[in-house]
């Protein structure tokens, strides 16, 4: 392939993960989906190798790119099959994040994977919004190793009989809408595929890997060789445990990329802890933001780097040790550790540390007369860069999600939003400024369970180049403070109310 035939392959195979998410989108019934986007979708080669994505979730994205070639590799597959899981030491994240892998064969011959992998508010925990305050992986849901939901086409009523965590079981409309999402990414990478042929679209692959490498390892020269080290910390694990460090020493030579976190913590008793697979996502999504913009989201941009984790660590744990909030918490602190470290090599090229949390709100009922769950992450601060002030009320780094619109929030659960609004002068002082928070104030029409798993409530997100930290986060209950990791009961007529961290500053003030 030419250039320009090459930049044609590379787009129609991204345009695929891009239907996929249409579709996925336009045929789910949760706002979780629906609304707030929390779905990603991907192509990958015959032997689980990443060939394009959607500019979708980083944490999902990466973990599925790290881990698919052992998930696929572990079913003989025939045409018509589809499989689910979402067992966070197998390649996925956490408990709630249920992926769908479906192969391509053309004329006979297995050629590529579509997956996408979508959140759900309830995955059979016992708490509501299947987010909890939790010491073991039982306690967070339905483990679903990897199986077939669909078998030559036909439904295993097993595995589906595994998807129904509610009597009226209302959310197998969203598990259809995935299963729809890969239907049609088969269908129009099939359509691709016959105009290539196999071998053709085999070639196009390896030559978009080339060209990946190409990119990735001109960026990655532009790096200054040396050892730079940094740490952070995580404020709690929700069971006592406070300011456990993620340390990290990068390795910078000639191109290539290692990235050793032996010194972290490690696996503690809450759900912290992070499966090698979403710190893998945390590392290629910092390195993927130094690329060119053009570099191809397939296998060959990552070839340079490397890592090292050591087992039963906090980024590196080993099962049952619960995870529901290291694929949101520790996954966002992994990426401003890398930054910090890229911070002493190019100053100029990265930004302040960001909100560094996802601010989990999860909320429902498990009552007779009302049963709902709900689940979201709340917009923060961006950290400022040498270039421009952060920006205010976004999510940040690992999460690519949208708010849900308070309409539909209102519309869908008991609730009301009494108060949404930008966190004035939460973000760091600097030559440029860091982005700010947001407040945002819920007010309960019934009882309900609430769970929290905050960060940066302790830690500040830290300013560069002599740029201030921002303000720290904070949650409130009837106007108490409360802690970052929470679990309450609420009655008709409370409010809980969540302060997000801004971003810090860059640059000294003259």
């Amino acid at each position: 392939m030419n250039a320009i035939e090459l930049n044609v392959f590379n787009s129609r195979i991204e345009a695929v993960c891009d239907e996929m998410g249409m579709v996925l989108k336009r045929t789910a019934f949760s706002p979780n989906i629906k609304d707030r986007l929390d779905f990603s979708c991907a192509v990958f080669d015959s032997s689980g190798e990443l060939c394009a994505q959607a500019a979708h979730i980083p944490v999902h994205l990466g973990s599925m790119a790290y881990a698919m070639k052992d998930v696929v590799g572990c079913v003989s597959w025939v045409e018509g099959d589809m499989m689910v899981m979402n067992d966070p030491f197998l390649g996925g994240t956490h408990l709630p994040d249920v992926t769908l892998i479906a192969p391509l064969f053309f004329e006979g011959v297995l050629v590529a994977f579509v997956a996408n992998r979508a959140h759900h508010a309830n995955i059979g925990a016992l708490t509501p919004g299947s987010m909890p305050v939790s010491c073991s992986l039982e306690e967070e849901g339905v483990l679903i190793s990897p199986q077939l939901l669909i078998e030559a086409g036909v439904n295993n009523a097993e595995a589906w009989e595994l998807l129904t965590f509610t009597e009226d079981g209302e959310q197998l409309g969203d598990f259809q809408a995935q299963v729809s999402a890969n239907h049609a990414g088969v269908q129009r990478l099939s359509i691709l595929i016959s105009e290539l042929s196999a071998d053709g679209f085999v070639a196009g692959i390896t030559e978009l890997n080339n060209y990946a490498r190409r990119l990735a390892r001109t960026s990655l020269l532009k790096l200054p060789d040396g050892c730079y080290e940094f740490e952070d910390v995580m404020d709690s694990d929700g069971f006592g445990k406070k300011d456990l460090p993620i340390h990290l020493v990068l390795d910078i030579c000639s191109g290539q990329v290692t990235l050793d976190f032996s010194c972290s913590a490690g696996q503690t008793k809450g759900n912290i802890n992070c499966p090698m697979s979403v710190t893998a996502a945390a590392v290629y999504y910092v390195f993927r933001c130094l690329m060119p913009a053009q570099t191809p989201a397939c296998a060959g941009a990552f070839d340079a780097i490397t890592m090292f984790a050591r087992k039963g660590s906090l980024i590196n744990a080993l099962p049952p040790s619960a995870v529901a909030a290291g694929n949101v918490e520790t996954s966002t602190r992994l990426v401003d550790v890398v930054l910090g470290a890229l911070a002493k090599a190019v100053p100029e090229l990265v930004p302040a540390a960001s909100q560094g949390t996802m601010n989990n709100v999860a909320m429902g009922a498990r009552h007779k007369q009302s049963q709902w769950d709900y689940y979201e992450t709340i917009a923060g601060g961006l950290g400022a860069s040498k270039y421009f002030d952060g920006l205010t009320a976004v999510q940040s780094h690992m999460t690519n999600t949208l708010n849900t619109p308070i309409e539909s929030l209102e519309a869908h659960y008991p609730l009301r939003m009494l108060k949404y609004q930008v966190r004035r002068e939460s973000g760091g002082k600097g030559l440029n400024k860091g982005g700010d928070g947001v407040v945002k104030q819920y007010y309960f029409n019934e009882p309900a369970t609430v769970t929290l798993l905050t960060e940066r409530r302790v830690s500040a997100p830290w300013g560069i180049a002599g740029g201030a930290s921002a303000l720290v986060g904070e949650n409130y209950l009837n106007g108490e403070l409360v802690g970052d990791k929470q679990q309450c009961d609420v009655i008709r007529g409370d409010i809980l109310e969540v302060n997000t961290p801004g971003g810090g500053g860059w640059g000294l003030i003259q």
